[in-house]
């Protein structure tokens, strides 16, 4: 099949050079230009991806404690009909699991030591249903018993404080009870029967849990103050969530867990604009490479041009080879980048680990950082922009130097030849 003149001339000028005496290889120059563009490409997904791993590792273990939508009475009041409201839920189809639960705040001392601290009482037979908040270490939830008052701590909170399963600690009730001398907050002794690390540090080091029979009696309460739900898709909870709040009966509240930690989410989602946004302009510098790459090529090639031109071929014709040259380079590039940048993001798991070794050093220390590996997670709605945006800065790169060998007078250019 004959390529079009305009397209096998271009594809010529960009693996054939005068320096490389047009024996086939690349040009060196040109070869610059694809690196720059593929190490460009390459590092705006591997940055990406690494992002994107980050964000869903801390969203996994954010979501082992906080559920996907919980529903709550206003004011931190019980629920009017806790069995009602559980079977409003489980009608929807998108609901997996739900479990009644009560929070509020409370303050836990031992000795000179006091922390504050949230309370959430559970029911430790359908806990596991929306959370896995303990882990592998579900055996803790069953020693929950009611009116034994026992409690579970998060691993931060129990080292913090210095205890150890089978020590007691107190609990300290913000509502007190009120005596001919005052107000006076109500305290209960409380034994630690298990702890838990959820790997997020703002839980492990201030939740407390307890059978929610104990913390109605503890917190006055008639019942539970709200429910936790788990859907089978958290993407869905936002809408899921939506549709809740108009059709449950009592004026109950309702928050998905994108609502919960808005602000978090948020700023990691700025973050991650902000360095594709500057990582594209390391794709843009090596893109515009390519104007210095096609002018000295034009000039390379005047001569070239003007035999072209008095042979017949038409300043169109010119520019189009000279944009063929171009777009090769981006092309090659892009795609070269594209396998470089996915087959690092695939393979961080197994790159990292090497490094490490290599040089002997932690990347991700353990005693510092809650994520000790280098997680990755690559997505289509991240890379297609990025050699989108490659291509077209490429392509735009192509324009003036491919216009000035279209205006090449051919006398000119013969003139000293």
């Amino acid at each position: 099949m004959q390529l079009p003149f305009e397209l096998n001339l271009g594809w010529r000028y960009t693996r054939a050079g005068r320096a490389t005496r047009r024996n086939g290889f690349i040009s060196f120059i040109s070869g610059v230009s694809m690196l720059g563009i593929a190490l460009g490409v390459a590092a705006l997904i591997i940055v990406l991806s690494v992002m994107n791993g980050f964000q869903k590792e801390v969203r996994d273990r954010m979501l082992g404690v906080v559920s996907h939508i919980e529903i709550s009475a206003p004011g931190g009041a019980a629920l009017p009909d806790v069995a009602l409201t559980l079977a409003e839920v489980k009608r929807n189809p998108a609901v997996v699991g739900a479990a009644p639960f009560i929070a509020a705040q409370a303050l836990l001392a031992r000795g000179e030591d006091m922390k504050g601290t949230i309370v959430r009482g559970v029911d430790p037979a359908r806990e596991p249903e929306v959370t896995d908040i303990v882990g592998a270490n579900n055996a803790a939830l069953a020693r929950l018993v009611p009116g034994e008052f026992g409690v579970v701590l998060g691993g931060e909170l129990a080292r913090a404080m210095g205890v150890r399963e089978g020590d007691r600690v107190t609990l300290v009730a913000p509502s007190g009870q009120v005596t001919p001398a005052g107000v006076v907050p109500r305290l209960k002794q409380m034994a630690v029967v298990g702890t838990f690390n959820s790997g997020h540090y703002e839980y492990d080091s201030a939740l407390v849990l307890m059978h929610v029979d104990d913390a109605a009696r503890i917190f006055r309460l008639e019942g539970p103050t709200g429910v936790r739900v788990k859907l089978g898709d958290l993407h869905q909870a936002r809408e899921v969530g939506a549709d809740m709040a108009r059709t449950l009966t009592g004026g109950l509240l309702v928050r998905d867990w994108t609502r919960q930690n808005a602000t978090w989410f948020s700023a990691v989602q700025l973050e991650k604009r902000m360095m594709f946004i500057i990582l594209t302009l390391i794709v843009a510098v090596a893109a515009f490479n390519l104007v210095s790459t096609l002018v000295m090529s034009v000039t390379d090639k005047r001569a070239d041009i003007a035999i072209l031109r008095t042979l017949g071929a038409s300043p169109q014709s010119i520019m189009g080879i000279f944009v063929v040259q171009g777009a090769a380079v981006g092309v090659v590039g892009t795609l070269g980048g594209l396998l470089l940048g996915l087959g690092i993001a695939f393979n961080i798991d197994v790159l990292v680990p090497a490094l490490e070794q290599l040089f002997n050093a932690s990347f991700l220390p353990r005693d510092i950082y809650l994520i000790s590996r280098m997680p990755s997670e690559p997505l289509a709605s991240d890379i297609m922009p990025v050699a989108i945006i490659s291509l077209v800065l490429a392509f735009l790169a192509t324009i003036y130097p491919s216009w000035r060998a279209s205006r090449v007078n051919p006398a000119e250019a013969l003139r000293y030849e």
